[in-house]
Protein backbone atom coordinates (compact mmCIF):
# COMPACT_ATOMS: atom_id res chain seq x y z
CA UNK A 1 0.00 0.00 0.00
CA UNK A 2 2.86 2.38 0.64
CA UNK A 3 3.73 4.61 -2.27
CA UNK A 4 7.15 4.84 -3.93
CA UNK A 5 9.56 7.35 -2.42
CA UNK A 6 9.90 9.58 -5.47
CA UNK A 7 7.86 12.78 -5.83
CA UNK A 8 7.02 15.27 -8.58
CA UNK A 9 7.67 19.02 -8.67
CA UNK A 10 4.91 19.63 -6.09
CA UNK A 11 6.55 17.34 -3.53
CA UNK A 12 3.76 14.79 -3.98
CA UNK A 13 3.97 11.29 -5.41
CA UNK A 14 3.59 11.68 -9.18
CA UNK A 15 0.29 11.27 -10.99
CA UNK A 16 -0.13 7.52 -11.50
CA UNK A 17 -0.07 6.09 -15.00
CA UNK A 18 -1.57 2.68 -14.23
CA UNK A 19 1.76 0.89 -14.64
CA UNK A 20 2.52 1.12 -10.90
CA UNK A 21 1.70 -1.88 -8.74
CA UNK A 22 -0.34 0.35 -6.46
CA UNK A 23 -2.59 1.52 -9.30
CA UNK A 24 -2.51 -1.27 -11.87
CA UNK A 25 -6.11 -2.38 -11.26
CA UNK A 26 -7.67 1.07 -10.81
CA UNK A 27 -9.55 2.54 -13.83
CA UNK A 28 -7.75 5.88 -13.68
CA UNK A 29 -9.72 7.24 -16.64
CA UNK A 30 -12.85 7.05 -14.45
CA UNK A 31 -11.45 8.93 -11.43
CA UNK A 32 -12.50 12.30 -12.94
CA UNK A 33 -9.08 13.87 -12.58
CA UNK A 34 -9.08 13.66 -8.78
CA UNK A 35 -5.45 12.54 -8.89
CA UNK A 36 -4.34 15.30 -11.25
CA UNK A 37 -5.04 18.41 -9.17
CA UNK A 38 -2.59 19.61 -6.54
CA UNK A 39 -5.49 20.60 -4.26
CA UNK A 40 -9.16 19.69 -4.83
CA UNK A 41 -11.26 22.64 -5.98
CA UNK A 42 -13.72 22.32 -3.07
CA UNK A 43 -12.00 21.46 0.18
CA UNK A 44 -14.91 22.26 2.50
CA UNK A 45 -17.86 20.62 0.76
CA UNK A 46 -17.98 17.42 2.83
CA UNK A 47 -20.61 17.51 5.56
CA UNK A 48 -20.49 15.26 8.63
CA UNK A 49 -23.67 14.93 10.66
CA UNK A 50 -22.95 13.88 14.22
CA UNK A 51 -25.16 13.65 17.30
CA UNK A 52 -23.50 14.73 20.53
CA UNK A 53 -22.64 11.72 22.69
CA UNK A 54 -21.25 11.68 26.24
CA UNK A 55 -17.55 10.90 26.13
CA UNK A 56 -17.30 11.63 22.40
CA UNK A 57 -16.58 14.97 20.73
CA UNK A 58 -16.12 16.12 17.14
CA UNK A 59 -13.98 19.22 16.59
CA UNK A 60 -11.82 20.90 13.96
CA UNK A 61 -8.07 20.53 13.60
CA UNK A 62 -6.21 23.41 12.03
CA UNK A 63 -3.73 21.18 10.25
CA UNK A 64 -2.66 17.57 9.90
CA UNK A 65 0.31 16.46 7.83
CA UNK A 66 0.18 13.44 5.59
CA UNK A 67 2.02 10.42 7.01
CA UNK A 68 5.27 9.22 5.49
CA UNK A 69 4.79 6.90 2.54
CA UNK A 70 1.36 8.31 1.67
CA UNK A 71 0.14 7.56 -1.85
CA UNK A 72 -0.92 10.46 -4.06
CA UNK A 73 -4.62 10.26 -3.24
CA UNK A 74 -3.96 10.28 0.51
CA UNK A 75 -1.43 13.13 0.25
CA UNK A 76 -3.91 15.19 -1.79
CA UNK A 77 -6.60 14.58 0.82
CA UNK A 78 -4.37 16.05 3.54
CA UNK A 79 -3.57 19.06 1.36
CA UNK A 80 -7.20 19.69 0.47
CA UNK A 81 -8.87 19.17 3.83
CA UNK A 82 -8.47 22.45 5.73
CA UNK A 83 -9.53 22.13 8.45
CA UNK A 84 -9.40 18.45 9.27
CA UNK A 85 -11.64 16.95 11.95
CA UNK A 86 -10.94 15.15 15.22
CA UNK A 87 -13.26 12.57 16.75
CA UNK A 88 -12.05 12.14 20.33
CA UNK A 89 -13.39 9.21 22.35
CA UNK A 90 -12.42 9.81 25.96
CA UNK A 91 -15.01 7.56 27.66
CA UNK A 92 -16.87 4.47 26.55
CA UNK A 93 -20.21 5.54 25.00
CA UNK A 94 -23.35 3.58 25.75
CA UNK A 95 -23.90 2.54 22.11
CA UNK A 96 -22.68 3.01 18.55
CA UNK A 97 -21.52 6.48 17.56
CA UNK A 98 -22.80 7.31 14.07
CA UNK A 99 -21.41 9.87 11.65
CA UNK A 100 -23.14 10.56 8.34
CA UNK A 101 -20.63 11.67 5.70
CA UNK A 102 -22.32 13.47 2.81
CA UNK A 103 -20.05 14.32 -0.11
CA UNK A 104 -20.86 16.81 -2.87
CA UNK A 105 -20.73 16.58 -6.65
CA UNK A 106 -17.64 18.82 -6.80
CA UNK A 107 -14.18 17.39 -6.03
CA UNK A 108 -13.66 17.46 -2.27
CA UNK A 109 -11.27 16.23 0.39
CA UNK A 110 -11.92 15.00 3.90
CA UNK A 111 -9.53 14.02 6.71
CA UNK A 112 -10.80 12.59 9.99
CA UNK A 113 -8.63 11.73 12.98
CA UNK A 114 -10.12 9.23 15.47
CA UNK A 115 -8.46 9.01 18.89
CA UNK A 116 -9.61 6.32 21.32
CA UNK A 117 -8.24 6.88 24.80
CA UNK A 118 -6.47 4.06 26.69
CA UNK A 119 -8.86 1.55 28.20
CA UNK A 120 -11.88 2.95 26.33
CA UNK A 121 -14.18 0.75 24.21
CA UNK A 122 -16.23 2.26 21.39
CA UNK A 123 -18.13 1.50 18.20
CA UNK A 124 -18.02 4.12 15.44
CA UNK A 125 -20.16 3.83 12.29
CA UNK A 126 -19.39 6.00 9.25
CA UNK A 127 -22.14 6.18 6.62
CA UNK A 128 -21.22 7.63 3.23
CA UNK A 129 -23.77 8.95 0.76
CA UNK A 130 -24.09 11.48 -2.02
CA UNK A 131 -22.76 12.04 -5.56
CA UNK A 132 -19.18 12.13 -4.29
CA UNK A 133 -15.93 13.00 -5.96
CA UNK A 134 -14.06 12.40 -2.75
CA UNK A 135 -10.50 12.04 -1.53
CA UNK A 136 -10.73 10.67 1.99
CA UNK A 137 -8.18 9.93 4.72
CA UNK A 138 -8.97 8.39 8.09
CA UNK A 139 -6.25 8.35 10.77
CA UNK A 140 -7.05 6.14 13.79
CA UNK A 141 -5.15 5.67 17.03
CA UNK A 142 -6.36 3.18 19.66
CA UNK A 143 -4.67 3.65 23.03
CA UNK A 144 -3.28 0.92 25.28
CA UNK A 145 -5.98 -1.51 26.32
CA UNK A 146 -8.60 0.24 24.19
CA UNK A 147 -11.03 -1.40 21.78
CA UNK A 148 -12.59 0.06 18.65
CA UNK A 149 -15.16 -1.34 16.25
CA UNK A 150 -15.01 0.89 13.17
CA UNK A 151 -17.69 0.31 10.53
CA UNK A 152 -17.51 2.12 7.19
CA UNK A 153 -20.71 1.80 5.14
CA UNK A 154 -20.47 3.15 1.61
CA UNK A 155 -23.76 3.74 -0.24
CA UNK A 156 -22.70 6.47 -2.64
CA UNK A 157 -24.54 7.35 -5.84
CA UNK A 158 -23.87 5.07 -8.80
CA UNK A 159 -21.66 7.62 -10.59
CA UNK A 160 -19.66 8.63 -7.50
CA UNK A 161 -15.88 8.29 -7.11
CA UNK A 162 -14.18 7.73 -3.75
CA UNK A 163 -10.47 7.19 -3.15
CA UNK A 164 -10.03 6.47 0.56
CA UNK A 165 -7.25 5.48 2.93
CA UNK A 166 -7.74 4.26 6.50
CA UNK A 167 -4.65 4.04 8.73
CA UNK A 168 -4.84 2.46 12.18
CA UNK A 169 -2.18 2.23 14.88
CA UNK A 170 -2.81 0.01 17.89
CA UNK A 171 -1.28 0.41 21.34
CA UNK A 172 -0.39 -2.33 23.80
CA UNK A 173 -3.18 -4.92 24.12
CA UNK A 174 -5.47 -2.74 21.98
CA UNK A 175 -8.18 -4.33 19.86
CA UNK A 176 -9.62 -3.35 16.49
CA UNK A 177 -12.52 -4.63 14.45
CA UNK A 178 -12.58 -2.80 11.10
CA UNK A 179 -15.61 -3.45 8.91
CA UNK A 180 -15.93 -2.19 5.31
CA UNK A 181 -19.30 -2.42 3.56
CA UNK A 182 -19.13 -1.36 -0.11
CA UNK A 183 -22.43 -1.13 -1.96
CA UNK A 184 -22.56 2.00 -4.14
CA UNK A 185 -20.32 4.23 -6.21
CA UNK A 186 -19.02 4.01 -9.74
CA UNK A 187 -15.40 3.74 -8.57
CA UNK A 188 -14.70 3.00 -4.92
CA UNK A 189 -11.12 2.35 -3.81
CA UNK A 190 -10.33 1.71 -0.15
CA UNK A 191 -6.84 1.13 1.27
CA UNK A 192 -6.58 -0.03 4.90
CA UNK A 193 -3.25 -0.05 6.74
CA UNK A 194 -2.79 -1.45 10.26
CA UNK A 195 0.33 -1.16 12.41
CA UNK A 196 0.95 -2.67 15.83
CA UNK A 197 2.77 -0.15 17.98
CA UNK A 198 3.23 -2.47 20.98
CA UNK A 199 2.78 -6.14 21.96
CA UNK A 200 -0.60 -7.78 22.42
CA UNK A 201 -2.55 -6.00 19.70
CA UNK A 202 -5.48 -7.71 17.96
CA UNK A 203 -6.95 -6.66 14.61
CA UNK A 204 -9.89 -8.18 12.77
CA UNK A 205 -10.54 -6.78 9.28
CA UNK A 206 -13.90 -7.68 7.74
CA UNK A 207 -15.31 -6.69 4.37
CA UNK A 208 -18.54 -7.10 2.43
CA UNK A 209 -18.90 -5.81 -1.13
CA UNK A 210 -21.55 -6.04 -3.84
CA UNK A 211 -20.69 -4.64 -7.28
CA UNK A 212 -23.31 -4.40 -10.01
CA UNK A 213 -23.50 -2.79 -13.43
CA UNK A 214 -20.22 -1.09 -14.29
CA UNK A 215 -19.05 -0.61 -10.72
CA UNK A 216 -15.39 -0.92 -9.77
CA UNK A 217 -14.73 -1.73 -6.12
CA UNK A 218 -11.14 -2.09 -4.95
CA UNK A 219 -9.90 -3.04 -1.49
CA UNK A 220 -6.23 -3.01 -0.53
CA UNK A 221 -5.07 -4.11 2.90
CA UNK A 222 -1.61 -3.71 4.41
CA UNK A 223 -1.04 -5.21 7.87
CA UNK A 224 2.43 -4.87 9.41
CA UNK A 225 3.36 -6.97 12.44
CA UNK A 226 6.35 -5.06 13.79
CA UNK A 227 5.60 -5.83 17.46
CA UNK A 228 5.64 -9.25 19.15
CA UNK A 229 2.65 -11.40 20.11
CA UNK A 230 0.01 -9.69 18.00
CA UNK A 231 -2.86 -11.21 16.04
CA UNK A 232 -4.62 -10.27 12.82
CA UNK A 233 -7.45 -11.91 10.93
CA UNK A 234 -8.79 -10.75 7.56
CA UNK A 235 -12.05 -11.94 5.94
CA UNK A 236 -13.35 -10.12 2.84
CA UNK A 237 -16.19 -11.33 0.65
CA UNK A 238 -17.47 -9.78 -2.59
CA UNK A 239 -20.39 -10.61 -4.85
CA UNK A 240 -20.53 -9.33 -8.43
CA UNK A 241 -23.22 -9.06 -11.09
CA UNK A 242 -22.45 -7.00 -14.19
CA UNK A 243 -24.41 -6.24 -17.31
CA UNK A 244 -23.74 -7.16 -20.90
CA UNK A 245 -22.78 -3.56 -21.66
CA UNK A 246 -20.92 -2.90 -18.40
CA UNK A 247 -18.96 -5.51 -16.50
CA UNK A 248 -18.70 -5.32 -12.70
CA UNK A 249 -15.17 -5.56 -11.30
CA UNK A 250 -13.82 -6.10 -7.79
CA UNK A 251 -10.17 -6.09 -6.68
CA UNK A 252 -8.86 -7.37 -3.38
CA UNK A 253 -5.16 -7.14 -2.50
CA UNK A 254 -4.07 -8.36 0.92
CA UNK A 255 -0.52 -7.73 2.16
CA UNK A 256 0.57 -9.05 5.55
CA UNK A 257 4.16 -8.39 6.65
CA UNK A 258 5.68 -10.09 9.70
CA UNK A 259 8.88 -8.25 10.53
CA UNK A 260 11.79 -9.82 12.37
CA UNK A 261 10.60 -8.31 15.65
CA UNK A 262 7.09 -9.73 15.20
CA UNK A 263 7.70 -12.99 17.04
CA UNK A 264 4.64 -14.87 18.25
CA UNK A 265 2.47 -13.46 15.45
CA UNK A 266 -0.80 -15.20 14.59
CA UNK A 267 -2.27 -14.06 11.26
CA UNK A 268 -4.58 -15.28 8.52
CA UNK A 269 -6.25 -13.61 5.54
CA UNK A 270 -9.16 -14.91 3.45
CA UNK A 271 -10.87 -13.56 0.35
CA UNK A 272 -13.90 -15.08 -1.38
CA UNK A 273 -15.61 -13.76 -4.52
CA UNK A 274 -19.01 -14.89 -5.83
CA UNK A 275 -19.71 -14.25 -9.54
CA UNK A 276 -23.47 -14.03 -10.04
CA UNK A 277 -23.32 -13.89 -13.82
CA UNK A 278 -20.86 -13.97 -16.72
CA UNK A 279 -20.52 -10.18 -16.83
CA UNK A 280 -18.34 -9.98 -13.74
CA UNK A 281 -14.62 -10.12 -13.00
CA UNK A 282 -12.82 -10.46 -9.68
CA UNK A 283 -9.08 -10.08 -9.06
CA UNK A 284 -7.69 -11.43 -5.79
CA UNK A 285 -4.04 -11.09 -4.76
CA UNK A 286 -3.06 -12.38 -1.29
CA UNK A 287 0.52 -11.72 -0.18
CA UNK A 288 2.40 -12.85 2.92
CA UNK A 289 5.94 -11.77 3.83
CA UNK A 290 7.57 -13.45 6.84
CA UNK A 291 10.92 -12.34 8.25
CA UNK A 292 10.93 -14.58 11.33
CA UNK A 293 10.23 -18.27 11.81
CA UNK A 294 9.00 -17.77 15.38
CA UNK A 295 5.27 -17.38 14.65
CA UNK A 296 2.14 -19.02 16.01
CA UNK A 297 0.53 -19.21 12.59
CA UNK A 298 0.50 -17.46 9.22
CA UNK A 299 -1.53 -18.22 6.12
CA UNK A 300 -3.84 -16.98 3.42
CA UNK A 301 -6.53 -18.27 1.07
CA UNK A 302 -8.39 -16.92 -1.93
CA UNK A 303 -11.12 -18.31 -4.17
CA UNK A 304 -13.40 -17.01 -6.92
CA UNK A 305 -16.32 -19.01 -8.28
CA UNK A 306 -19.55 -18.83 -10.24
CA UNK A 307 -22.99 -18.81 -8.68
CA UNK A 308 -24.05 -22.42 -8.02
CA UNK A 309 -27.41 -22.93 -9.70
CA UNK A 310 -27.70 -26.35 -8.07
CA UNK A 311 -28.21 -24.62 -4.74
CA UNK A 312 -31.06 -22.61 -6.25
CA UNK A 313 -32.53 -25.77 -7.80
CA UNK A 314 -32.42 -27.51 -4.41
CA UNK A 315 -34.28 -24.67 -2.72
CA UNK A 316 -36.81 -24.43 -5.55
CA UNK A 317 -37.49 -28.15 -5.27
CA UNK A 318 -38.56 -27.42 -1.68
CA UNK A 319 -41.15 -24.92 -2.85
CA UNK A 320 -39.10 -21.73 -2.53
CA UNK A 321 -39.51 -19.24 -5.43
CA UNK A 322 -36.41 -18.85 -7.62
CA UNK A 323 -35.86 -15.13 -6.84
CA UNK A 324 -36.05 -15.78 -3.09
CA UNK A 325 -33.77 -18.80 -3.46
CA UNK A 326 -31.09 -16.65 -5.10
CA UNK A 327 -31.35 -14.09 -2.33
CA UNK A 328 -31.00 -16.80 0.30
CA UNK A 329 -27.84 -18.16 -1.34
CA UNK A 330 -26.27 -14.68 -1.41
CA UNK A 331 -27.31 -14.05 2.18
CA UNK A 332 -25.66 -17.30 3.19
CA UNK A 333 -22.47 -16.28 1.41
CA UNK A 334 -22.19 -13.11 3.51
CA UNK A 335 -23.73 -14.39 6.74
CA UNK A 336 -20.56 -15.41 8.58
CA UNK A 337 -18.94 -12.01 7.99
CA UNK A 338 -21.98 -9.93 8.93
CA UNK A 339 -22.60 -11.95 12.09
CA UNK A 340 -19.13 -11.02 13.37
CA UNK A 341 -19.87 -7.30 13.33
CA UNK A 342 -22.03 -7.53 16.43
CA UNK A 343 -24.59 -4.92 15.27
CA UNK A 344 -27.90 -6.70 14.47
CA UNK A 345 -29.60 -3.56 13.14
CA UNK A 346 -26.73 -2.92 10.75
CA UNK A 347 -26.78 -6.55 9.65
CA UNK A 348 -30.48 -6.26 8.78
CA UNK A 349 -29.87 -3.01 6.87
CA UNK A 350 -27.05 -4.54 4.82
CA UNK A 351 -29.11 -7.65 4.01
CA UNK A 352 -32.00 -5.45 2.85
CA UNK A 353 -29.60 -3.45 0.64
CA UNK A 354 -28.16 -6.65 -0.81
CA UNK A 355 -31.66 -7.95 -1.59
CA UNK A 356 -32.51 -4.69 -3.35
CA UNK A 357 -29.37 -4.82 -5.47
CA UNK A 358 -30.13 -8.39 -6.54
CA UNK A 359 -33.33 -7.28 -8.24
CA UNK A 360 -32.91 -7.06 -12.00
CA UNK A 361 -29.57 -8.91 -12.06
CA UNK A 362 -29.04 -10.57 -15.44
CA UNK A 363 -28.31 -14.28 -15.39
Amino acid sequence: MLAPGRTDSTGLPPVPTGREELWRFTPLERTRGLLDAVVPTDATGVRIDFAETPGVSLSELAELDAPGGAARDEALAYLGARPARLLAVTASPGGPVELAVVAPTQPAADVLRVDVAPGVEATVVLRHSGPAQLLQALDVVVGDGGALTLVSVQELDDDAVRLATHRVRLGRDARLRHVAVSLGGGVDRLAVAVEFGAPGGDAELLGVGFATGGQHQEQRLHVVHEAPHCRSNVVYKNALAGRREASAHTVWVGDVVIEAAGVGTDTYELNRNLLLNRFARADSVPNLEIETGNVVGAGHASATGRFDEEQVFYLCSRGIPADLARRLVVRGFFADVLSRVGLPDLEDQVIAALDARLEGVQA
